[in-house]
């Protein structure tokens, strides 16, 4: 009995090892992480071009309301 369940359960163990649908899983992590990586990147460029439009704006509305 207990031979049946262990030979059962290392045949369930062996299909799913085989399946290949993981590896879509983890293709579609990894494509996702390097868009992450390319948008965290490019954040600091978009962050400093905004300050920089922020600064000149206040700048501007100084000049007037002195």
């Amino acid at each position: 009995m207990m031979k049946h369940e262990f030979q059962k359960f290392a045949c369930s163990l062996k299909c799913l090892l085989m399946q290949e649908n993981g590896q879509d899983l983890v293709e579609y992590a990894l494509v996702v992480a390097l868009i992450a990586f390319g948008c965290t990147a490019g954040m600091n460029s978009l962050a400093a071009g905004i300050n920089t439009a922020f600064v000149n704006i206040t700048t501007v509305l100084g000049n007037y309301t002195v």
